[in-house]
């Protein structure tokens, strides 16, 4: 028997993978399991281009067995074996390395280099749960077995062995359970299923285990009896890695249901594969329905990442931009860099660029459905849709020629949805500007006076229903060339060279009465005029330039302008057709005191329309009583 005895700094180095990198003790048998599908595949590579070393097919398994009584777990492999150079080279690195550079990147909390595959990383996390290891190993290219045994602490022996047939047999024996740690679930049958479906099931090899299993009592029908049969708990073969062809939408609607929490069917399904620098394969979902926690922060958005079918990571943050941070799914990639805790490396450009891939693609896919499936896309909008809307607003914009094409507004033109692009293509030639109003239902925004010029000019409406929408319009700015324009603000320049003569001398005409209300008014506004836009009411209230009544009135309800100090600049324009421009005009001459409670009415009968809140609610409602008792 050969011993060794650990380094100093080597022994540090062990203890601060097992205790300090590793935070999830149970990925241990992931990677005892990647391990042995690793050392299957050299086996199965080894027989196609190797005439010596023929294989049957069956022969490649990984099988586990679980003895509670002794506190052993057994996992072995019909894999290629390890001659003793290469149980040393593969098992033995930490021991013999020392590295100071890397134990000094370890203590310094850098876990981002790329060591998977050296250093006997994967194998050393089963210290975490073992307090030994046992390796048996036989070599294909040998007819000597070796045995090699640690405690994870003062070294490791190696031995020759008796093992008879090639592959690698890891026995660990299980630490005693603890208040904290109960390493006894490690040997459960229950357990060991649960783990192997959670971060193996599409191992392409199969895991067999020993299950119990009930049978009817050949002396009893009514009795059954436990017996245990061999099993095969993974499922070997990953449905992303099937054609399409032979997946059928049910197959699909049954895997996204069971992996991803959700009841219902998918919307859309996207399933594509890419050979390139970096290859992967991936299968994403658009949910049919919005998660009902989506706009909380305990949502988690994030791809499942898979490396050769192997389990890595379930939500992978950085390989989906926010905006469409509603898509679940996975990725299968053999080409991604991973560190010693298999994380994908936040700043990797392999990261970086599928990340850049899947979006193209999920942008690409959203396009396809709004030209060809003009029904589907507007669901997908009613569930997502103020998702896109954030993308555009966020970044100061910086998503606007990515997202800008992707979102949706109802409109005047029969209250259906409309993208920019059709708005802006069947825009009148003489149109300068794109049109919108805010309202909490389109019902309310048509009924808004300031809403009748516009449509009489036969411009369409684009209706913002969410109060954010004025703030994506904002970001945005403008749309090939073409400014966004509230309804609601006082120059929407919309009058020909007649009206604009006409309103002028009415203003002249009038210069007293606009003064006195405008006196009666005091700062609540900038100005009482003439308007041009009023058709059927007698009076509304527009912004000039500055916070528009839409962004005031949503600003009303932030806590932290509690005091109301974002106002818009208010504008009091009346109708000169309506009678009650006639009445005012007779009360100016007849009883100007009282056109003060005629003036300050007529205001907050403005605000209300425009739905904007009244300073004083009791005082209104007793000028309205006491107008109505003098009438006569």
């Amino acid at each position: 028997m050969e011993k060794k005895e650990f380094q100093a700094e080597s022994k540090r180095l062990l203890g601060l993978m097992i205790n300090s990198i590793y935070t999830n003790k149970e990925i241990f048998l992931r990677e005892l399991i990647s391990n042995a599908s690793d050392a299957l595949d050299k086996r199965h590579y080894l027989s196609l281009t190797d005439k010596d070393h023929p294989l049957n097919g069956d022969e490649l398994k990984i099988t586990i067995e679980r003895h509670p009584d002794t506190r052993e777990l057994v996992i072995e492999d019909s894999g290629i074996g390890m001659t003793q150079e290469e149980l040393e080279n593969n098992l033995g690195t930490i021991a013999r390395s020392g590295s100071a550079e890397f134990q000094a990147q370890l203590e310094k909390g850098n876990d981002t280099v790329d060591i998977i595959g050296q250093f006997g990383v994967g194998f050393y996390s089963a210290f975490m749960v073992a307090k030994t290891i046992t390796v048996e190993t036989r070599s294909i290219a040998s007819e000597e077995s070796y045995v090699w045994q640690s405690n994870g602490e003062e070294g490791y022996t190696i031995d020759k062995g008796d093992k008879q047939t090639y592959g690698t047999r890891i026995t660990l024996l299980m630490k005693d359970d603890t208040e904290d740690d109960k390493y006894s679930e490690y040997l459960e049958e229950y357990h060991i299923e649960s783990l192997v479906r959670k971060y193996s099931d599409y191992v392409r090899y199969p895991i067999q285990m020993e299950v119990t299993k009930s049978i009817p009592d050949p002396t009893d029908e009514e009795k059954t009896i436990d017996t245990q049969e061999m099993k095969t708990i993974n499922s070997m073969i990953p449905l992303w890695k099937k054609n399409k062809s032979e997946i059928s939408e049910d197959d699909y609607n049954e895997f996204y249901k069971a992996n991803f929490n959700d009841w219902e069917n998918p919307q859309k399904v996207i399933h594509y594969s890419v050979e390139g620098n970096i290859s992967y394969t991936a299968m994403l979902f658009i949910p049919g329905k919005t998660p009902y926690n989506f706009y909380y922060q305990d949502f988690e958005p994030g791809l499942k990442l898979y490396s050769k079918g192997v389990f890595i990571l379930d939500k992978a943050k950085d390989l989906i931009s926010d905006e469409f941070r509603f898509v679940q799914g996975l990725i299968d990639s053999d080409d991604l860099s991973l560190n010693i805790s298999r994380e994908i490396l936040q700043q990797d450009r392999q990261v970086r660029a599928l990340a850049r891939n899947i979006d193209k693609k999920i942008k690409s896919t959203l396009e396809d459905m709004l030209a060809n499936d003009r029904e589907a896309y507007e669901k997908l909008f009613d569930n997502f849709g103020l998702n896109l809307k954030f993308g555009l607003y966020k970044d100061y914009g910086m998503n606007k020629d990515k997202l800008q094409d992707l979102v949706l507004f109802r409109s005047s033109k029969e209250g259906k949805y409309v993208t920019l692009r059709e708005y802006v293509d069947r825009m009148p030639e003489d149109q300068k500007a794109i049109y919108y109003a805010v309202g909490e239902s389109i019902e309310d925004i048509e009924k808004l006076p300031v809403l009748e010029k516009v449509k009489e000019k036969g411009y369409e409406v684009l209706y913002f229903l969410d109060q954010r929408d004025e703030f994506v319009s904002g970001m945005m700015r403008d749309y090939d060339g073409k400014q966004f324009q509230s309804v609601s603000q006082s120059d929407l320049d919309l009058d020909t060279e007649d009206e604009k003569k006409a309103k002028e001398e009415k203003t002249e005409e009038n210069k007293g009465l606009l003064e006195a209300m405008k006196e009666a008014l005091g700062d609540n506004v900038k100005e009482v005029r003439i308007s041009s836009r009023l058709k059927d009411d007698p009076v509304c209230v527009v912004a000039g330039e500055g916070v528009s009544l839409e962004m005031e009135k949503y600003m009303a309800n932030d806590p932290m302008n509690k005091n109301g100090m974002v106002k818009a600049v208010k504008i009091l324009e009346i109708n000169p057709n309506h009678p009650v421009f006639a009445t005012l005009q007779q009360i100016q001459q007849t009883n100007p005191e009282k056109l003060k409670d005629y003036t300050e009415v007529l205001y907050d009968q403005a605000l209300l329309i425009q739905g904007l809140t009244i300073s004083d609610p009791v005082g209104y409602a007793k000028k309205v009583a006491d107008l109505i008792v003098n009438a006569k």
